[in-house]
């Protein structure tokens, strides 16, 4: 039953089962998800934040529960990464901009955040190559989705400052 549950929130309900790019996937439902838990059911961004802090530590746990014994340290189905790290920009974005906006707007800048996350994923310019490196369990698995999420917010809030000039 725990192994079942472990699963189900690592793979984020079997979402990283999918054959063909479980990640970009991945993040994809993750911003559906936030669109509708912020857009729609309208929950606090801050409560949101913190719900997020108390995922990322059971991760640390599940992620290592559910690698143990294996060869591959980070294994494809494992998403609950991306969910982490692709929520930290559409988190920030909302809590930066907590004023009434249009969908189109909201839309732009979700599909903007989606974009550059999954390159800087992919890319993983350091430190993200680093802790998938040097650290083979669920720190370095999670820490260089958390650095993707973060280097998009550090391209967010430069385009906003270039911009407002």
């Amino acid at each position: 039953m725990i192994k079942k549950i472990n699963f189900l929130f690592v793979t984020l309900f079997g979402v990283g089962k999918i054959k063909k790019i479980p990640g970009s996937i991945a993040s994809l439902v993750t911003i559906i998800f936030l669109y509708f838990l912020f857009h729609q059911l309208k929950v606090p961004v801050n409560i949101f934040l913190f719900v997020l802090i108390i995922i990322f530590f059971i991760s640390l746990y599940a992620v290592n529960y559910y690698i143990k014994g294996s060869q591959d340290k980070d294994p494809k189905e494992v998403v609950i990464d991306e969910f982490i790290g692709q929520s930290i920009p559409i988190s920030l974005y909302e809590l930066a901009h907590n004023i009434p906006k249009e969908n189109e707007q909201i839309i732009k800048f979700y599909f903007i955040i989606f974009i550059l996350f999954r390159i800087f994923d992919i890319t993983k310019p350091y430190p993200a190559s680093y802790y998938e490196k040097k650290f083979k369990n669920s720190f370095g698995v999670i820490m260089d989705d958390v650095c993707a999420g973060l280097y998009v917010v550090a391209v967010l809030v430069l385009y906003m400052v270039v911009t407002s000039s």
